[in-house]
């Protein structure tokens, strides 16, 4: 098994980049994914986490070393211009955010927030790189690097997750809080099947709010859920759209006054927050609608329906709610969060990789 690096250029029209049929990205590498024979999962987890950042910064060196100095590059039509190359954005899901910025999975990766403050309804401050480096320099001398099982105690004291030569370390203007981007199909629309609906279906029950769904008349090209969603396995990104659209008339009526405030309010966060272009008004509203949803979460938590696998849960440990405080500072930072949208890259997954390697195995059966 690999997995893909995918490689594009920020000054690339997000119109002209959001679709995939153009090929806004190349195939820049396929990292190794290996399985370590120690005994100790969590030692296991620090050897697969440096050995992701030693080969980025292997790949990646070249593009180091042109933002450092520079390097002459032809546009379409051939004229050479003098060329820098920051890390402008990588595009990720949660998980992988961590891994590249160091951090703990039970620590924000832009942030400086760890678990027990994940549902805090306030931006923490961010996790700059010289917080990241100063820390991972504490954690490397209270610890012997090759001694594994003392490094990992020692970097879980500051959060870290055991890496010590991180791939931005180096590479100049490069931060974690900058370049790890709010990413719409992980954070806004997996935030909601993973945790609204489940909210929404543990008030109504399955078959209530199945009956429900299947009840909404659905306008010509929308999705229909004639069975209803709760036994749903193979999830596209139409049908995360419909669900979101529908769920407020699915749940009116039904649940108290408060939860249906801060479900619409976390609803309307995700829209205004995917606007194309924002002013100091728009962001105001993006602002308000996350501060009506944690006026309002506790009519959640009070309702006993934010359930665990042991019953109900009394806190809000939830990274991708979180990340949300992480928006409206990179919107200011970076521009809109539509243009770094997952949707795009997990396409040039199938367009860079799987179709490639079908017609390879294609070929080779042919001339076997």
């Amino acid at each position: 098994m690999a997995h893909p690096l995918l490689l594009s250029l920020a000054n690339i029209d997000a119109d002209i980049q959001s679709k995939g049929s153009l090929h806004g990205h190349v195939l820049l590498a396929l990292l190794p994914v290996i399985s370590f024979i120690h005994g100790k999962a969590h030692v296991c987890s620090l050897l697969s986490n440096q050995l992701v950042h030693e080969s980025l910064d292997f790949v990646l060196k070249p593009l180091k070393i042109a933002v450092a100095v520079g390097v002459m590059m032809s546009d379409p039509i051939g004229n050479l211009h003098y060329c820098f190359t920051p890390l402008v954005a990588y595009i990720t899901d949660t998980p992988e955010q961590s891994l590249l910025a160091c951090i703990s999975p039970r620590a924000s990766p832009v942030l400086t927030a760890i678990y027990k403050e994940f549902g805090d309804a306030f931006p923490h401050p961010p996790c700059t790189a010289m917080k990241m480096l100063d820390d991972i320099k504490w954690a490397c001398i209270e610890a012997d690097l090759n001694d594994f099982e003392e490094f990992f105690k020692a970097a879980k004291r500051y959060s870290l997750s055991g890496v010590h030569k991180p791939l931005w370390q180096d590479w100049l203007l490069s931060d974690p809080s900058k370049f790890l981007m709010p990413e719409v199909l992980h954070h806004f629309h997996h935030l909601f099947w993973d945790h609204d609906l489940q909210w929404c279906n543990n008030v109504l029950g399955s078959a209530k709010i199945d009956y429900h769904f299947s009840l909404i008349q659905t306008p010509v090209r929308y999705c229909l859920f004639g069975e209803g969603v709760s036994k749903l396995k193979q999830v596209t990104g139409h049908d995360h759209h419909a669900m979101q659209r529908y769920i407020i008339g699915v749940i009116v009526g039904a649940v108290p006054p408060k939860f249906l405030v801060a479900i619409s309010a976390l609803l309307t966060f995700c829209y205004l927050a995917q606007m194309p272009c924002f002013d100091h008004v728009a962001l105001a509203r993006v602002e308000a609608a996350l501060q009506t949803f944690h006026n309002n979460k506790t009519a959640i938590i009070s309702s006993g329906r934010r359930q665990g696998s042991n019953g109900p849960l009394q806190h809000w440990e939830i990274p991708k709610l979180e990340l949300l405080q992480h928006v409206v500072p990179s919107i200011c930072n970076s521009g809109a969060v539509m243009q770094w949208t997952a949707d795009v890259t997990e396409h040039a997954h199938v367009t860079e990789i799987k179709q490639p390697t079908q017609l390879a195995t294609t070929r080779t059966i042919t001339h076997r």
